[in-house]
């Protein structure tokens, strides 16, 4: 039996479980912009805990919403029922999408919001009376969260190599990383608008007629922060289109103020059939992810069907009385504070700050859009992700929050920070790089 205080009970996700609890790094309270660790110091968060505190910690009108709702309705279920709170939430969520993505589907994560995407497309694509169009595209080097949908769009290799052959009928595009044309390119890169005519030659290969959707992230984060090229996107959606193939965008990372507007689709000015979300919709003060679906899809499967559910799909928790009052509250922050706003008036100086990294040591690469930096270092020779991995436990040693992926470091502070935390940053960042072997 496990003591209350033992490491050994919990199976960490994505994490060397031997190497933490050898020596674990913990925290025990935030507030604001920082994260108070174990040992007693603070840690400057440059990451949004994990993509997700958009608004900053501790933000008492969160707070207080969980508060009152776990104390008035603590449960409620969706199945054939419902609550006020749900209906609330899905309405203001629509209002901050781009038009025609006004229906909500509830989730709890955002690997329950992807593999709810992937459903939702198969199923319209049957309720239209195209059943043979069973084929879901992804790309490498994506992310898509853990489920097996996800997994199976995905294309990051250690997130599949243990699962086997997950979904049949899966295929998936070239990804846009390209150092040797777009280094050190400054927000959106010159060079790859072009790859995503790989769609092109998927479709050749399978038909058409065999393709449900391609699921894309806007800015693929968790491999790296990969922005997209010039033209990329509207390119996809054209093709998406002449081949009437649903495009979904993966926003659990981009929706929300990261790239500064409500959504990536309205930033980048090209809007998808369905976005995915989870992250920044509560600001993690409860897991709470979502599904917008253009009127048009949704429409066609609930009126294909016959009398009683038309979609055979949803989680136990699906708009939990609780989740809902947290996204309220947090869409309040959002508009009341201007963080979107706030975002894109910070964005020239983060960039600036972002590509100052060019001259530290080690680094072959930096990238930036809204508030998200990428800042790619040069692998150890014979020991890959050895070196940004160092890079981030001196960093938490020393007061900084960051993400590493590989051997790119990822910064997605919350949206409330100012010039000052760019200035922790940055400088530290490139202290502790120079220190590091």
């Amino acid at each position: 039996m496990s003591e209350p205080n033992d490491l050994s009970a919990f199976w960490m996700p994505f994490t060397d479980n031997r190497g933490f609890k050898a020596n674990p790094r913990m925290f025990v309270a935030a507030e604001g912009m920082h994260y108070t660790a174990a040992a007693g110091h603070k840690v400057l968060d440059a990451t949004g805990g994990l993509w997700c505190v958009n608004a900053g910690h501790g933000r008492t009108r969160i707070v207080e919403a969980i508060r009152q709702a776990a104390g008035t309705l603590d449960f409620a279920p969706t199945f054939q029922l419902a609550h006020p709170l749900a209906f609330e939430a899905a309405s203001r969520l629509a209002l901050l999408m781009p038009e025609g993505l006004d229906r909500i589907f509830f989730t709890n994560s955002g690997s329950e919001s992807v593999d709810t995407a992937l459903k939702i497309a198969l199923a319209y694509q049957r309720a239209r009376g195209q059943g043979t169009r069973t084929r879901l595209i992804g790309r490498e080097r994506g992310y898509h969260g853990v489920g097996f949908g996800g997994i199976s769009v995905g294309g990051i290799l250690g997130n599949r190599r243990q699962f086997g052959t997950l979904l049949t009928g899966v295929d998936h595009m070239r990804h846009t990383h390209d150092l040797a044309r777009n280094a050190f390119s400054r927000g959106a890169p010159q060079h790859g608008a072009e790859l995503a005519d790989d769609l092109e030659r998927i479709v050749a290969l399978h038909g058409a007629d065999t393709i449900a959707a391609v699921i894309v992230e806007p800015v693929a984060g968790s491999t790296g922060v990969l922005v997209p090229p010039q033209g990329y996107l509207q390119r996809l959606r054209a093709i998406c289109d002449a081949h009437e193939i649903l495009l979904i965008f993966d926003e659990v990372i981009t929706a929300f103020g990261r790239v500064g507007t409500a959504t990536a689709s309205e930033r980048f000015g090209v809007t998808p059939d369905i976005i995915t979300m989870a992250k920044g919709l509560t600001n993690a003060a409860v897991p709470m992810g979502a599904v917008a679906v253009r009127r048009e899809v949704h429409d066609c499967v609930v009126n294909s069907a016959g009398p009683g559910i038309e979609l055979f799909h949803g989680y136990t928790y699906s708009g939990h009385p609780l989740a809902a009052a947290a996204a309220i509250a947090t869409l309040d922050v959002y508009a009341e504070e201007g963080l979107f706003e706030k975002a894109i008036e910070l964005e020239s100086y983060w960039e600036d700050a972002v590509h100052s990294m060019k001259r530290a040591r080690h680094v072959i690469d930096c990238r930036n859009v809204g508030l998200i930096g990428g800042i790619e270092l040069e692998p150890r020779p014979g020991a890959p992700t050895k070196r940004a991995m160092e890079v981030f436990h001196r960093c938490f040693d020393t007061g900084l929050l960051i993400r590493v992926t590989g051997d790119i470091i990822a910064l997605s502070p919350p949206l409330i920070l100012d010039k000052s935390h760019i200035d922790a940053i940055f400088g530290k960042l490139t202290e502790v790089l120079a220190t590091i072997d």
